[in-house]
């Protein structure tokens, strides 16, 4: 098992749902924790905030002048909006579109010069909407197959240049985080609904098998967890 004591882990989406829980894990690991968030006054205890919104390129750039080494880049942040191809708004798509694939790849490219020589990893939380679209999956599920996409995409070009540095994926089914909420804003009844139906995921569970990849051994490459409630039918 790979020690994160004393290791710089930079997590994106960190005042609330997964990436809270992950930076709640990784300073229970002894790492030390950046927490990138529009919110530094909801990030936990013994996260170090930087300040950033992730639709706008240049702060995303700011996030990275003046960093110094980090050992691992865990990208949580993310937006959901339930909004369809048939009739959504296009705001809304843009919105999901910067956030959720264009931050997260420029986190990536960004973040590759601060790695040591020795390497480390980089996580991605996708999503089962990015290996198949659910009936309500809009314009989400795109992202999110996107996300698959950068991740493999990413993996092949360090490979091709002998890049110790890892890359993987997370895709949860359901998670009970405020993302949720915000997926099923005007449609509460059905979250309610669906609540009672099933026990979904937590955040912890989903920061748990990020965990995982990040305390794999170094000959270890984990590349795409799957993982649903046990209630979750698809």
């Amino acid at each position: 098992m790979t020690s994160l004591q004393g290791k710089t882990l930079l997590v994106t989406g960190a005042s609330s749902g997964i990436g809270q829980a992950l930076c709640d894990l990784l300073v229970e690991r002894g790492a030390m924790v950046l927490g990138v968030t529009r919110r530094p006054s909801a990030l936990s205890e013994n996260v170090s905030p930087i300040v950033a919104d992730l639709t706008q390129r240049e702060q995303i750039s700011e996030i990275f002048q003046g960093l110094g080494r980090i050992d691992g880049l865990v990208n949580c942040a993310g937006i959901a909006y339930l909004s369809r191809i048939t009739d959504g708004n296009p705001a809304d798509w843009e919105e999901m579109w910067r956030v959720n694939v264009m931050a997260l790849s420029l986190c990536c490219q960004l973040s590759l010069k601060h790695f040591p020589t020795s390497g480390g990893r980089i996580v991605n939380v996708s999503s089962m909407s990015g290996h198949r679209v659910p009936p309500s999956g809009g314009f989400y599920a795109p992202t999110k197959f996107a996300v698959r996409s950068i991740t493999d995409a990413l993996r092949g070009e360090l490979k091709s240049v002998n890049s110790p540095i890892q890359v993987a994926c997370v895709s949860p089914g359901f998670v009970d985080t405020p993302l949720l909420d915000q997926y099923f804003l005007g449609r509460e009844e059905t979250l309610t609904q669906t609540r009672a139906a099933m026990k979904m995921l937590e955040a912890r569970d989903v920061a748990w098998a990020i965990l995982t990849i990040l305390e794999a051994p170094a000959h270890v490459e984990i590349g795409d967890i799957l993982m649903r409630s046990a209630d979750q039918r698809m």
